[in-house]
């Protein structure tokens, strides 16, 4: 099921928008640019035209079969590695919803070791999971802050949601069983047809849960991998919405032990973990 960023819950398909903010006290992290991210002072304003009811359950077996496909392709890649562009709106203090983009490279070995680099609008971090600590690190300010983790990763995603406020929007991806997670309370299952993204073929599905339309860019053939991911949120007022996509796939890469364990480095200033969730500003 997705998790959406906005709201009490959270949004996992995109990775990545993963953002975190790491305060040290009294100090409000800042771009690069200097300023500080905008801070809501307002709630949105409520969109006054609600999305029409949707139809009766409808489920196109070829748009389940794909995700199946695109899911054991996933689960079985012992390691991989990734690219992701992402976009997502959140509400400014004038309560206009804006747009922020962010750019992330991800490196994960199953079943407990992850490695991603975040960057974009959102502030720039790398973290380090090793299946037994989790540790994010800040190299502008020279900032870090670690934590014991759960040993898998399915354990650790929302753990680290949960306690550290850093939010995976590619979550369903990385789980040992992405089909399970991305059909959870799912009731419509759609096949658009064949498109393209960045010159890549791929199929087009669409699919709906209670709280989330949402969209997936499957590549054609045996590949089978998500090249794009597109989420509606209808139960947030203006029904905000992400796309992320998925470039850069290896599932096989060469990948050391090592590469997942973070050293302090000369300098660094260890802090706790912010309480921010992906959204910035929030």
């Amino acid at each position: 099921m997705l998790r959406k960023q906005h709201g009490s819950s959270r949004m996992l398909l995109s990775p990545i928008a993963l953002s975190l903010t790491l305060a040290a006290a009294g100090c409000a992290h800042k771009g690069e640019s200097g300023k500080a991210v905008p801070t809501p002072i307002q709630p949105a304003v409520v969109q006054p035209v609600a999305p029409p009811p949707p139809p009766p359950s409808t489920f196109e077996q070829p748009a389940l079969d794909r995700l199946k496909q695109m899911s054991e392709t996933l689960a079985t890649a012992k390691s991989l590695t990734f690219k992701a562009r992402s976009s997502g709106e959140f509400p400014a203090k004038t309560g206009q919803f804006v747009t922020y983009f962010a750019e992330s490279s991800l490196a994960l070995k199953r079943p407990n070791m992850l490695r991603a680099k975040v960057g974009g609008d959102l502030p720039h971090f790398v973290l380090y999971y090793n299946g037994s600590k989790l540790a994010a690190f800040d190299p502008a300010k020279k900032l870090y802050a670690t934590t014991d983790a759960p040993n898998t990763l399915d354990a650790m995603l929302p753990f680290a949601m949960e306690k550290t406020g850093i939010t995976f929007p590619s979550a369903d991806f990385m789980v040992a069983d992405p089909y399970q997670a991305l059909t959870k309370e799912l009731t419509h299952a759609i096949v658009v047809g064949p498109a393209q993204v960045h010159g890549v073929a791929c199929e087009h599905f669409a699919f709906m849960n209670a709280n989330t339309n949402w969209e997936i860019w499957i590549e054609s053939g045996k590949n089978a991998l998500p090249r794009r991911l597109a989420v509606t949120y209808k139960d947030v007022p203006n029904f905000p919405r992400f796309v992320v996509e998925l470039s850069d796939w290896n599932l096989k890469p060469s990948l050391s032990a090592g590469m997942f364990d973070f050293s302090k480095p000369e300098g660094a200033k260890q802090v706790e973990f912010g309480t921010q969730m992906a959204a910035p500003g929030k």
